[in-house]
């Protein structure tokens, strides 16, 4: 929208001037205000068209004419810069809430985290995922303009089951969409011990997909909530959920990599943690480009969290789940 304010004062010139002031005044009425062409104008006031363009030019030399745009992504910008000034990342993404439908409003989520992901990605790029439905909207919402020569790895073992928790699965979709190389990784999420976990890691099948993961330019991950009904981190692992009362007891707040991860973002001492075939967070912060997933009103503080621990650069959201990571913030007194 175009607003326009016409700053006219009554004068006391000479009738000359204050005749002139008064066309200059009507030409501008005319043309910001009603739409009229120039020519039109001339007719209408009797002069002619150069006239009427002097009047114009001259009237905005003045100031006479202000323009004001006003986005209507306004507010997402607004709320964009405000995620901004709580810290932990460099870049938000906002996209309107259309529906309360959940699913919907990650489906728009993941079509934008797709529009940066190809904005980010060149040929001879790596791209290293995880599972889970935030970074399979992601996949879903890819509309590549042509083929990219690029590789899509795992940065965690897998999980089979749903097809959004194959982290296999997805990188291979992510692949096939992108014209690219996908990587698997034949080693699971949790190894049954820490000594298996070091084992798996070394095995070279396994530590030759994590040394491309490293080595990655972009990073594609979910935020996972872990609280709540819906969370899929019960999904990873069968003795997760009937160790319930261990995780909650842990701190823990979130998930990410698979790591259960507290408020503050740090690493909760609960004995997963320490199974996880995946990238650590450490070798995932080496990555120069990490942008997180998350839609929901459930995942608000979870992302809070991950932004407290500094463990992405990008977050991609949508608006109700943006306002509610501000207001948990400002009810915590995070907001200054």
């Amino acid at each position: 929208m175009t607003i326009v304010r016409l700053n006219t004062k009554p004068s006391s010139a000479p009738r000359e001037e204050i005749v002139i002031a008064r066309q200059m005044h009507q030409a501008l009425v005319l043309h910001f205000l009603e739409g009229l062409t120039q020519a039109q104008i001339a007719d209408q006031l009797g002069v002619s068209q150069p006239t009427v363009n002097r009047l114009i030019k001259r009237g905005r030399q003045l100031g006479l004419v202000e323009i004001k745009i006003k986005s209507p992504v306004e507010p997402l910008i607004d709320l964009e810069e405000r995620l901004l000034a709580l810290g932990g990342i460099n870049r938000a993404i906002v996209v309107p809430t259309v529906s309360g439908n959940p699913q919907t409003a990650l489906q728009a989520v993941g079509e934008a985290a797709a529009r940066l992901l190809l904005d980010e990605i060149a040929d001879g790029d790596t791209i290293c995922i995880t599972g889970g439905k935030g970074v399979s909207a992601v996949v879903a919402g890819l509309r590549a303009p042509r083929s990219f020569n690029v590789e899509v790895v795992p940065a965690t073992g897998c999980v089979q089951g749903k097809h959004y928790t194959d982290v296999n699965h997805v990188s291979t979709s992510m692949a096939d969409k992108l014209g690219g190389r996908a990587y698997q990784i034949h080693a699971p999420l949790f190894a049954d011990s820490a000594a298996e976990r070091a084992m798996l890691i070394n095995m070279r099948s396994v530590s030759d997909v994590f040394k491309r993961a490293r080595e990655a330019k972009v990073a594609l991950v979910g935020i996972g909530s872990i609280l709540t009904d819906d969370s899929s981190y019960y999904d990873l692992h069968p003795s997760s959920s009937t160790d319930r009362q261990s995780i909650e007891q842990s701190g823990a707040s979130c998930e990410l990599l698979a790591h259960l991860l507290d408020d503050r973002g740090e690493v909760c001492a609960y004995s997963l943690n320490d199974c996880l075939v995946s990238l650590t967070l450490r070798e995932f912060a080496s990555i120069p480009s990490k942008i997180g997933v998350a839609s929901g009103p459930n995942k608000a503080r979870p992302i809070l969290s991950i932004m407290r621990g500094n463990h992405l650069d990008t977050l991609v959201t949508d608006e109700a789940t943006g306002q509610r990571i501000l207001d948990i913030a400002a009810a915590e007194g995070a907001l200054a």
